[in-house]
């Protein structure tokens, strides 16, 4: 392969650039006659003069913004994890203004065009009754949904995939019309790369994204059937495991609205709600991501979990607008790119102005004859995608070949053929210098006004080999940021209201959903779960570590007692103090323990992602970096350099309690705070009494090595020593983690501030069931009195006290459940009148 020296620029011999041009395909930055295509020229020149090692720098800084920030893909079906970190290339995919122009037109055009077809499909059907769309090309496909006839479904969003021929021209390969994605991605990229490249990105006068980011919201607003100010909008994901779950949050958190699950939502008399704390909120426009026949498995796909019952009910009354409206994948139909141009003169008057990838169905006689001629030029594709997946003619064997030109006769109808594309390269960064790569651009569109708006930008797509001819983030691709270039200076733009407009000051909201309530209480419970385990691991180890000898099995024994209370095994275990160590330390830096650390710091990480949208980027960075500290340490090999282990368990401890400032300074005091701050104080109280239980199990009391664990674990010992300048004794210890409201580790402290999120929480008059229970526990503690108790008698005293406050403490979660977190609404009889017994 050639390699053309970029040496006619201005540029110092030591940044000078070699660039694979191939030849054989279009190159979006060389011409074949080697020389740099002109809007490439000035940002060449930015790189060229950059220093020796700064491009490997910016990339390097690319990758840690990426790492960071928490942009992830999720790999369907990966052992290793279902979430990757984003791949990001540094360099850009250019386009002119002029060239951008003609983009634009065309794609406005083509979304037009098949909002009109897809208004026409779902009411009228003159383009079927006349002749001009095969039935069995609509009626054969998944996407078109019988239900949904007549509701005649908008397409408010839209994405294409364009790629660029041989010839120099752009041809769109796919439409995206269901939930289309990849904005989000794109918005990121932008960020990350301005963030690397400041310089060069003022230098090259680049199109802002916000804009059509401002215009989606207005949009938003306008889509609600009521017409209020502040219409209830939410963005409706399938859930964490979704493979662009990472998007979903992230717009749900850059457009200011709520991102929901199935279970969030249900319906009551035609219309959609959302279920809170507070009873339920009605919803006025969801911005769908879940396919749409998933959406309602009342009248759409029974087995579905994910969706609303009743949602296509509400569509039809009109009482929720939909973006996109359900029914809109039937516009993702390969076979329909075939009849595109037709349709564009009939419905437009006007020939289609991007042509598709050439497409032909296979229930056509004529159109059928060429794909079996040409087979081994073509990649044939069934009209049903789940069927089977594409397969390209070149690739068959004599056998095969004569295997899929038997199904086509047999099922013409069901069968589409494509022409194989050749994708243009363009420049990534790739082991320190420029390589070409194929690439695919996808552009996204909202409906504005009248109109569509074209983001000035998208997410280009890159495969992971020079001669793949597929890209796709699932096999490996990575991606980069799209500069639309501008022929005059940019103005910076933000989705911030203007400055004058008056704005009403809103001071919390209790429009806070079960589900999220639910995970906010479970992240703080693992969090705290995660630092206790973490405390107990280093204080064995510590011990161990220092030699101390006398005491050091007796210590060990109350720490194995406090991990078998958590499910760990070995609570009764018996040998070398540095075997059972050895063995605690493996079993909680392995990831297939649940209930280890490692296994715990999971639970954490995923349920703050179910969360995403609601934690802020410090927060979601401390625990990225938890969940990577805790990986180090397992595979460092978790307990083979105790010296190591325990520099480890130092780390995460301190990560584990900045997490917790975070938490504590930096979140509102909201119904988000309040469940996720009651969660931490519901597993300290349990680890505390835990603690107090274990070290009166352990025999000899005064002075004993376990009541030296059971301080060191609650981070009490300087308090101790500081009050009582004596040894340690159990009275006064007990005192201090049972009774003391000044000290934040101790189990009143605890009960005072679950008694205030109560308080807080609850919506009724009265007193509620919770209230009462925090209330009565608190109360019994307050009125302990442990002077001129014996160690004996404090001893019989202390143990049965915590049990019976454990057994009231672990009711909490329980009423919280039933209150909260499994919210149901009232029901109606099906029958006005009807008396229910």
């Amino acid at each position: 392969m050639p390699h053309a020296i970029l040496s006619h620029m201005s540029q110092p011999p030591t940044a000078r650039l070699h660039y694979p041009a191939m030849h054989r395909v279009f190159d979006e930055m060389m011409r074949q006659d080697g020389h740099l295509r002109p809007h490439w020229t000035a940002f060449l020149a930015d790189l060229s003069a950059l220093p020796e090692g700064e491009m490997t720098a910016r990339h390097e800084k690319g990758v840690r913004l990426v790492r960071d920030n928490g942009v992830t893909y999720n790999v369907y079906g990966d052992k290793a994890g279902v979430d990757r970190p984003w791949e990001f290339d540094p360099i850009p995919f250019l386009i002119a203004a002029a060239e951008w122009r003609e983009i634009e037109d065309a794609l406005i055009q083509r979304a037009t065009l098949l909002n009109l077809v897809l208004h026409d499909l779902y009411s009228d059907q003159k383009l079927l009754k006349e002749g001009f769309l095969p039935p069995a090309v609509v009626f054969g496909h998944p996407g078109f949904l019988y239900p949904l006839h007549g509701t005649a479904p908008s397409l408010v969003l839209y994405a294409a995939d364009l790629a660029r021929s041989p010839d120099g021209r752009w041809w769109v390969i796919g439409d995206r019309t269901a939930a289309p994605s990849g904005a989000g991605y794109a918005l990121e990229n932008r960020i990350i790369t301005a963030r690397i490249h400041p310089d060069i990105y003022k230098h090259m006068q680049v199109e802002r994204l916000a804009p059509f980011f401002l215009k989606v919201q207005e949009t938003f607003l306008r889509l609600s059937p009521r017409h209020n100010d502040l219409p209830r909008i939410v963005l409706y994901t399938p859930g964490p495991y979704n493979e662009t779950y990472f998007e979903h949050a992230y717009l749900a958190r850059y457009l200011g609205i709520n991102l929901v699950e199935g279970e969030d939502l249900t319906t009551r008399g035609g219309r959609v709600y959302l279920k809170t704390l507070n009873g339920l909120r009605q919803v006025d426009v969801i911005i769908r991501r879940t396919d749409d026949s998933y959406c309602d498995p009342l009248e759409l796909r029974s087995d579905s979990s994910l969706g609303i019952a009743g949602l296509v009910q509400a569509a039809r009354a009109g009482t929720v607008s939909l973006a996109n409206g359900l029914g809109a994948s039937i516009l993702e139909n390969a076979a329909l790119l075939a009849f595109l141009p037709g349709l564009c003169r009939v419905l437009l008057g006007e020939d289609l102005k991007m042509p598709s990838v050439a497409t032909w169905w296979c229930g056509q006689a004529q159109e059928r004859n060429h794909v079996l001629a040409n087979l081994e030029h073509l990649c044939v594709r069934p009209l049903v995608p789940s069927l089977a997946q594409p397969v390209c003619g070149c690739v068959l064997s004599r056998e095969e070949r004569a295997g899929m030109i038997a199904r086509i006769r047999a099922r013409p109808y069901n069968y589409v053929a494509q022409e194989m594309v050749s994708l243009s390269t363009a420049p990534v960064w790739n082991n320190d210098r420029l390589e070409s790569r194929p690439v695919v651009t996808r552009m996204h569109l909202a409906a504005h006004g009248a109109g569509y708006a074209v983001m000035p930008g998208g997410l280009t797509r890159v495969a992971s080999d020079e001669n793949l001819s597929t890209v796709s983030m699932q096999h490996g691709g990575t991606s980069k940021d799209t500069w639309i270039l501008s022929e005059k200076p940019v103005e910076p733009v933000t989705l911030l209201r203007p400055s004058g407009i008056p704005i009403k000051p809103v001071r919390g909201s209790r429009d806070l959903s079960s589900r999220v309530a639910d995970n906010m209480f479970w992240m703080g419970r693992y969090l705290e779960r995660s630092e206790l385990i973490t405390r107990i691991l280093r204080a064995a180890l510590a011990r161990q570590l220092e030699g101390a000898g006398l005491g050091q099995e007796e210590e060990l024994t109350v720490a194995l007692g406090l991990l078998a209370r958590l499910g760990h095994p070995g609570g009764e275990g018996r040998g070398e103090t540095e075997t059972l160590i050895r063995q605690m330390i493996r079993f909680n830096f392995t990831p297939d323990h649940s209930v280890g650390l490692c296994g715990t710091i999971g639970h954490l990480q995923r349920v703050a992602i179910v969360v995403r949208d609601r934690l802020s980027l410090d927060t979601w960075r401390a625990i990225h970096r938890l969940t990577e500290a805790i990986r180090g340490g397992a595979g460092d090999g978790g307990g083979d350099d105790l010296d190591e282990t325990l520099l480890n368990l130092n780390e995460i401890i301190q990560m584990t309690e900045a997490l917790s400032g975070l938490v504590m300074e930096n979140m509102t005091r909201g119904l988000s705070w309040r469940f996720l701050d009651a969660g931490r104080r519901v597993e300290r109280a349990l680890h505390v009494l835990d603690l107090l239980m274990g070290t009166v199990s352990a025999g000899m009391i005064e002075d004993s090595p376990a009541l030296d664990v059971a301080l060191g674990v609650s981070d009490s010992m300087m308090t101790y020593r500081t009050r009582y300048l004596a040894p340690l004794a159990l009275v006064p210890v007990a005192d201090l983690l049972l009774c003391d409201e000044s000290n934040p580790r101790s189990l009143a402290f605890q009960l005072a501030a679950l008694q205030e999120h109560m308080n807080a929480i609850g919506v009724s008059d009265g007193v509620t069931e919770e209230q009462k229970a925090v209330i009565t526990m608190l109360a019994t503690v307050r009125t302990l009195d442990f002077e001129d108790l014996s160690t004996t008698t404090a001893r019989v005293i202390i143990g049965g006290l915590c049990q019976d406050l454990r057994l009231r403490l672990q009711t909490l979660p329980e009423i919280l459940g039933r209150q909260y977190f499994a919210h149901a609404a009232e029901t109606f009889p099906m029958l006005q009148g009807a008396r229910v017994p």
